[in-house]
């Protein structure tokens, strides 16, 4: 009885001091976890994975490896599917679009309401504020594990045909749009003729003239020049702004440890704050180096003054009220209350 008395004692003192570590949770981690991405670096978009992937790799003593998946290559390229292919486990990972993961999440469309967010310090005071934890606890509840924001962008329309200063100026065009049921509502309101089409089929469209034009953050345009696709004209009008949300799949997240789950969340915390830098960089500065670099590749960039934006405002009112319900009106009165108190 005395020898195992001794024993245990000696097993506790070595236990407190390091020498015996616990090997089961490690047993459970996966040497590689797949997250999804819809575009690549450079994109601002794509630096978010590789930035949160690195720091996951370094504060977890590489534990936790990440291999980036841009594309949505882990679902045969339908962003749509992400959200429901990440619940499921077929993704571990992902820096997602509010877009993308609308049609699964309704909620989710309160950030492509038209004119809810007129400019960055809105959509901070929804995604940082209490509509961002409210938005937390909906993702939570739909099935992952959400930590942080990052984001995409406002969304401006370009084309091959003429400036757009009027809603009458889109009557007829072709515009490429999302695969989310509000963006067709919108561009039918304005009397376009609205497409839905992944990515990698629009570019195509786009060159061949079978589309007329897109909306996307301007970063891509400048990436991927698109005026060598037909896109002449440029036009700012901030309708919505697209955030991106960091989150992981249930089971992955329940099979680390305690510690490492906060390593991730901070990663993905401070992942969330470099990105936002990379995706308003020359668009907060009041000279706007990238409408310059654009106006710079022979484009004409028209920039809408308050009168004009109203007119696509009240154009597309009765989208923003349909939806309403959608999105559920407590939310939205909530996410209003939010942006107006931001502009005073």
């Amino acid at each position: 009885m005395k020898f195992r008395r001794s024993l245990l004692g000696v097993l506790a003192v070595a236990a407190a001091l390091g020498t015996f570590s616990v090997a089961a949770p490690a047993q459970s981690y996966k040497a590689e976890y797949k997250m999804s991405l819809v575009l690549g670096p450079p994109t601002p978009w794509g630096q978010a994975g590789k930035i949160w992937a690195d720091l996951v790799k370094e504060r977890t003593q590489g534990r936790i490896n990440i291999k980036l998946y841009p594309g949505v290559s882990l679902i045969q390229g339908d962003q749509t599917r992400e959200f429901s292919a990440l619940r499921q486990g077929v993704i571990d990972m992902a820096v997602g679009s509010t877009i993308n993961w609308s049609p699964q999440v309704k909620q989710l469309n309160l950030f492509s309401m038209p004119f809810l967010m007129p400019d960055y310090a809105a959509v901070d005071a929804l995604t940082q504020g209490e509509v961002g934890k409210d938005m937390f606890k909906i993702l939570d509840k739909a099935g992952v594990v959400p930590l942080a924001w990052g984001e995409n962008g406002f969304r401006e329309i370009t084309n091959s045909k003429k400036p757009i200063r009027t809603p009458e100026d889109l009557k007829g065009m072709k515009i490429r749009v999302v695969g989310s049921p509000i963006f067709s509502d919108m561009f039918t309101a304005l009397g376009a003729n609205p497409t839905q089409m992944s990515w990698a089929d629009a570019q195509p469209a786009l060159a061949s003239g079978a589309v007329d034009g897109q909306e996307n953050p301007l970063f891509l345009f400048t990436i991927l020049k698109m005026q060598t696709v037909g896109q002449k004209f440029v036009t700012t009008w901030g309708y919505v702004c697209d955030p991106l949300v960091f989150v992981v799949n249930k089971e992955v997240w329940a099979s680390w440890t305690p510690a490492d789950q906060a390593a991730v969340r901070q990663a993905a915390l401070d992942a969330g704050k470099q990105e936002l830098v990379l995706a308003r960089k020359g668009l907060v500065e009041a000279d706007k180096p990238v409408l310059k670099e654009i106006a710079g590749m022979g484009v004409t960039v028209t920039s809408l003054n308050p009168a004009e934006r109203d007119a696509f405002v009240k154009a597309t009112r009765p989208v923003y009220d349909k939806w309403k319900s959608t999105v559920g009106t407590d939310l939205v009165a909530k996410a209003e209350k939010a942006v107006a108190a931001s502009r005073k």
